[in-house]
C-alpha cells in the first residue's frame, strides 16, 4: 500500500484522524496514541508478500522488523562504544546503509528478488543523521521507542520530509494542550487541502492533458514539452504528497518541516536547492558538504578552498544521485546539478570582484528565467526519458494461436471506448484487416473500457502449410507493430 496514492489510504486514516481528534480536544492525544497508530499503520502498509527469493515468499513486515533491529543494534553499539571519529564512525556509517545497498543490488545479482520496502531510503537518512548527531555529541544515546517512532513514524515513512531527530525529539516528548492542538489542527487542514489541491487536481490534470500526450510521440518537439510537462507535474506531485504527510504529522503534534518553497521562482541553482527538496537537500549539504569542507580545511588538503568547494558538490550531488537509484539516469543527474552548482560558485565569485551581474527587475527575471530551464533540464535527465521509446498506449495479446482460429484483444487507453482495427501480419504478408470490437465480461470487469475490445476469426489457409509463422498485429491506420502481440502458429 503507497501511503496517499489512493482512495483507499485515506479511508484508513479517516480511522485515524477521527478519534485523533476526539482525543486532542480532549488533551490526551499523547505518544501512546502516536505509537499505537503507527503500529497499526505499519501492519497495514506492510501485509504483502516478498519474493526475497524463488520459492521464498515473506512478509514484508518481517523485512521492515529486521531492519529495525539492525539500525537499533548500529545505534546502540556505536553509542556504547562512546560514538567517537574514525573507524567506529564510519563503520556505523556502512552498516546504517548496508539494507539500502543491499536493497538496490541484490535484485541486479538476482532478477526478481525483492528485498527492501517502500520507505527504506527515508528511514536510512533517519537512522544516518542519529548517527552524525551522536558523533558531533549534540543527542543523547536515544531511548528505544524514541528511535524507533522517529525512523517509523507512519505519516512521513515514505512520503515525507526527511525529519532530523533534534529537530523530532521536543516534539515527539511534548505533552499538547488542547489550544495547542487547535492550533495544530488547523495547520494540518490547510496542508492536507493544499495536498488534495495539488496532487489529485493539478497534478492529475497535468499528466492527463500534457504529461502522457507528450509522452506518445518521439519528435524534439514532443521532448520539449514533456521536459515541462514532468517538471511541473513532478513537483506539485511531490510537493502534493508532502503536504499531506506534514498535515497528518501536524495532527500528530509533529512539525515535520516544508519541503518546497516556490522552486521555479529561484534566481539561481543554488537558491533552487534551498527551495525544492528542502530536507533532502539541506541534509546533504550539512551532512555531506559542510563536513568535507571542513575536514579539507583541517586537513589542508588543497591550495584554494575554491576547489573543495567544487569537489565537495560533486561529492553531495553525486551521492544523492545514488541515492534515488543506481540507473544511469540518476548518476548523471547527480553530476549535472553538481555541475550547474560548480559553475554558478566560479561565476557568483567573478561577479564579487567585477560586479558585471547586478541587481534589477530585469535582471532577476532574467536569472530566474535561466535557472528554470537548467532545472527544468536536469529533471528530463531525472526522468530518464532522453532516448527512451514512446510510450505504448495499446495494450493487446494474442491467447490462441492455432490451426482453427486465432483470437486476442486490443485497447487504447487513450481511447478506452473505441475499438482498433488491425491488420493479421504473418511474415511479410498482410492476411487480413478486422476490427477488435467484441464484447467479453473479463475485460470490461478488468478496467479495459466497455469491453468491446476482442477480435477473434478463422485460421487463413494460407498458415496451413506444414511451416511455421509468426502471428503479429498491426494497427492498420498508424502501420505500427504491437510487438506485445506476437504468436508462433505451426499447422502440419
Amino acid at each position: 500500500m503507497i501511503p496517499y496514492a489512493d482512495f483507499t489510504y485515506f479511508v484508513l486514516l479517516l480511522y485515524v484522524a477521527v478519534p485523533t481528534l476526539i482525543l486532542g480536544l480532549l488533551g490526551r492525544a499523547g505518544w501512546r496514541w502516536a505509537c499505537l497508530v503507527t503500529v497499526a499503520m505499519l501492519l497495514l502498509q506492510y501485509h504483502e508478500l516478498l519474493l526475497v527469493r524463488a520459492h521464498f515468499p515473506m512478509r514484508e513486515i518481517s523485512i521492515v522488523l529486521g531492519f529495525a533491529a539492525w539500525q537499533w543494534v548500529t545505534v546502540r553499539v556505536f553509542a556504547a562504544a562512546g560514538a567517537r571519529a574514525g573507524w567506529l564512525f564510519y563503520g556505523a556509517l556502512a552498516a546504517n546503509l548496508l539494507p539500502l545497498a543491499a536493497a538496490k543490488l541484490i535484485p541486479l545479482v538476482s532478477p526478481g528478488s525483492q528485498f527492501g520496502f517502500l520507505g527504506i531510503s527515508y528511514i536510512t537518512f533517519r537512522a544516518l543523521d542519529v548517527v552524525f548527531c551522536l558523533r558531533d555529541k549534540v543527542i543523547a544515546a536515544p531511548r528505544t521507542l524514541d528511535l524507533m517512532m522517529f525512523l517509523f513514524f507512519f505519516p512521513t515513512i515514505s512520503a515525507g520530509p526527511i525529519d532530523r531527530y533534534r529537530r523530532f525529539l521536543p516534539d515527539w516528548k511534548k505533552r499538547r494542550t488542547r489550544t495547542e492542538f487547535l492550533t495544530d489542527l488547523d495547520g494540518a487542514v490547510h496542508r492536507f487541502f493544499r495536498g488534495l489541491f495539488y496532487k489529485f487536481i493539478v497534478a492529475a490534470l497535468i499528466e492527463q492533458h500534457w504529461l502522457e500526450p507528450a509522452a506518445r510521440s518521439g519528435s524534439f518537439g514532443a521532448l520539449l514539452s514533456y521536459m515541462y510537462a514532468y517538471s511541473f507535474y513532478l513537483f506539485f506531485d511531490f510537493a502534493g504528497y508532502s503536504a499531506f504527510a506534514i498535515s497528518v504529522s501536524y495532527l500528530f503534534g509533529i512539525h515535520t518541516p516544508e519541503n518546497f518553497r516556490q522552486p521555479f521562482l529561484a534566481r539561481n541553482i543554488r537558491d533552487f536547492w534551498n527551495r525544492w527538496h528542502i530536507t533532502l537537500s539541506f541534509w546533504f549539504r550539512d551532512h555531506v558538504y559542510m563536513r568535507f569542507l571542513l575536514a579539507a580545511a583541517r586537513g589542508k588538503w588543497f591550495r584554494s578552498m575554491h576547489t573543495a568547494a567544487i569537489l565537495g558538490y560533486f561529492l553531495a550531488f553525486g551521492l544523492m544521485g545514488l541515492w534515488h537509484g543506481i540507473e544511469p539516469h540518476y548518476i548523471i543527474y547527480g553530476l549535472y546539478q553538481a555541475t550547474l552548482l560548480s559553475g554558478f560558485h566560479i561565476f557568483s565569485n567573478w561577479n564579487k570582484a567585477q560586479r558585471y551581474w547586478r541587481d534589477g527587475l530585469l535582471s532577476n527575471a532574467l536569472a530566474v528565467f535561466i535557472t528554470f530551464h537548467s532545472v527544468c533540464f536536469g529533471l528530463l535527465i531525472f526522468s530518464g526519458h532522453i532516448g527512451a521509446p514512446p510510450v505504448q498506449h495499446y495494450f493487446a495479446e494474442i491467447e490462441q494461436a492455432d490451426c482453427h482460429e486465432i483470437s486476442g484483444w486490443v485497447w487504447d487507453k487513450y481511447k478506452p471506448k473505441s475499438s482498433v482495427l488491425l491488420e493479421v501480419w504473418s511474415d511479410e504478408q498482410c492476411l487480413l484487416a478486422i476490427s477488435a470490437n467484441k464484447f467479453r465480461k473479463d475485460l470490461a470487469e478488468a478496467g479495459y473500457g466497455n469491453g468491446r475490445h476482442a477480435f477473434r476469426f478463422t485460421t487463413p489457409p494460407e498458415l496451413k502449410d506444414g511451416h511455421s509463422h509468426l502471428i503479429r498485429l498491426r494497427l492498420a491506420e498508424k502501420g505500427i507493430d504491437l510487438t506485445t502481440a506476437q504468436r508462433v502458429i505451426f499447422c502440419p
